[in-house]
């Protein structure tokens, strides 16, 4: 029988220990859509009817949005890079997106380096928010995480390593 995926079982984790590969929880945050953004290459021969197109590469992007939390670590990243318009490498850091479904104590992951693109804040009148896109800046790492602190924080292991 076919089960729905709950949107809850991808969840995403914000490097805060490089040295380590420590990743923590992404909390708070109301808005994480992945848009792969295909480049196409399209041609028409002359001797046929159709156009044809080939996908050549993948510009993906996250538009996100949070709710500030005042003692977060990672909202404390977002909101540095944004209200300091942090440039460059400056502002690129690691996530880990986790898949939840992966049965066991042993879950897939991929890992990227995202720049952080600022938009806005503060366009909700209840709490403060924050909103942006991410855009990838490297290819995708597969690899496996474990957490000891019930997924509040975890650890990437490279599937080569």
């Amino acid at each position: 029988m076919n089960k729905i995926s709950k949107r809850s079982e991808k969840v995403a984790f914000f490097s805060t220990d490089s040295k380590n590969n420590s990743f923590s929880r992404m909390c708070g945050f109301t808005e994480f859509t992945v848009s792969k953004n295909p480049v196409e290459y399209s041609r028409k021969y002359i001797d046929e009817q159709t156009e044809r197109s080939d996908v050549v590469a993948y510009a993906p992007s996250i538009s996100y949005s949070f709710d500030k939390f005042s003692d977060d670590l990672v909202h404390k990243e977002f909101i540095n890079i944004s209200d300091n318009e942090i440039v460059g490498s400056d502002a690129t850091r690691d996530i880990v997106i986790v898949d939840f479904s992966t049965d066991g104590d042993i879950k897939n992951a991929i890992c990227r380096k995202w720049t952080i693109i600022p938009d806005s804040e503060g366009k909700d009148s209840n709490t403060y928010t924050y909103s942006g896109t991410l855009k990838a800046n490297g290819e995708i790492i597969s690899g496996t995480v474990v957490s000891s602190d019930n997924w509040q924080t975890c650890t990437f292991l490279e599937n080569d390593e």
